[in-house]
């Protein structure tokens, strides 16, 4: 009898799983497909879900899923042992975790992993992306590099001149307002929440040593990052994680957006770590281009501001290769590559540094004219 009754609920977990997971499959096609027809409304509510999610868990300072995936990890062991030594049904043990799994899924693909196919973010800013040539690349990153020079002087360094590392709850909760005064401005940056920036307390160095340095959960609505980033990046990083929970998915715009959030901070060491960032990937764009535009840059690069600025960049290369394990990075980036590509990330990985139209983009429209 016992039996009987584990085998029909077995059944009824695994129908609902069925249901769940075709659902999602469903809204992923439709979205696919015809985007113009939930957007930005499906973006707004999202948005709002990401608040409320995040003004509760954002009373913890800690991440929650970081340490609720570890508790979900320990239950599925316990509860699988308890299973083989009672001989309890494995069947039924096994449906319960499908549909625990399946439910968790879906509530993060209706409440937030659609906006992957929002319109692009250019297009809410009113900002024209094109192709650039190599002239416009150089013009901006030498702009993005004498800025970032400049603000490297106004940074506090000790006797090494090595940045000084932050509070990082006082970090945290500047970031989470980080979008306040450029939302003035553009809409779409407008009604998240500004609950602070979690530290991933258990995953952190995980994370670092697979190349990670934030994760944005929507689950729970929390921007998490790890202490141990690199001092230069860790202001972006935690403006970068709280561009996802304003229901901006792509990493390419994510980037973008935690560039504008910095810029218009006010904050100096905000501002660093924003032009810090433009000026990094515009210049890795730039190597790829003539030798001759590389070469102009760096004769003119001179002065202290320079010289603290390529400090910086070599500390933090440093740091990072320092926690990095480069087997489980490449791992990592296979997985995070599918996952970008399964929601038409075309780039995947790459995309990330895809930012550089739109910083350039920004250039020209912002600053050449006053240049």
């Amino acid at each position: 009898m016992n039996r009987r009754k584990a085998s029909k609920s077995s059944i009824v977990f695994l129908t609902l799983s069925g249901v769940l997971l075709a659902g999602s499959g469903g809204l992923v096609l439709l979205f696919k497909r015809n985007p113009s027809l939930f957007f930005p409304a499906y973006r707004s509510a999202s948005k709002v879900m990401m608040r409320e999610l995040s003004k509760v868990t954002g009373l913890v300072p800690v991440s929650l899923w970081d340490v609720g995936a570890a508790v979900l990890a320990a239950l599925l062991i316990i509860t699988l042992i308890l299973t083989l030594c009672r001989r309890k049904s494995f069947l039924k043990w096994l449906s319960i975790w499908i549909f625990t799994l399946s439910f968790l899924a879906a509530f993060a693909v209706s409440g937030w992993l659609l906006n992957h196919y929002a319109p692009k973010l250019s297009a809410d800013l009113g900002l024209e992306v094109r192709k650039y040539s190599e002239e416009e690349l150089f013009e901006a990153t030498k702009y993005y590099m004498d800025k970032a020079s400049e603000y490297a002087l106004l940074q506090e360094r000790d006797e090494n001149d090595a940045l000084v590392r932050q509070d990082f709850f006082a970090l945290a909760r500047q970031a989470g307002k980080s979008y306040e005064t450029i939302s003035e401005r553009f809409m779409v940056f407008s009604g998240g929440s500004d609950a602070p920036v979690k530290k991933l307390t258990l995953s952190g160095r995980f994370y670092l040593e697979r190349g990670i340095c934030g994760i944005f959960m929507p689950l729970s609505g929390e921007s998490s990052v790890p202490e141990m980033d690199a001092v230069t990046d860790l202001p972006f990083t935690m403006a970068h994680e709280c561009a996802h929970r304003l229901g901006i998915a792509s990493e390419e715009e994510c980037n973008f957006a935690a560039y504008l959030a910095c810029e218009s901070s006010g904050d100096p060491y905000f501002l660093y770590s924003g032009y810090y960032s433009a000026y990094i990937y515009c210049h890795n764009k730039l190597l790829g281009a003539d030798k001759r535009w590389n070469e102009a840059l760096m004769e003119s690069a001179a002065g202290r501001g320079y010289e603290l600025l390529f400090s910086d960049m070599r500390a933090s290369s440093e740091w990072y290769r320092s926690f990095e394990k480069e087997k489980a990075r490449q791992t990592m980036d296979k997985v995070n590559d599918t996952y970008l590509k399964s929601f038409s990330q075309e780039e995947g990985v790459k995309s990330y540094g895809e930012v550089v139209n739109d910083l350039i983009a920004w250039y020209l429209q912002e600053y050449s004219e006053k240049q």
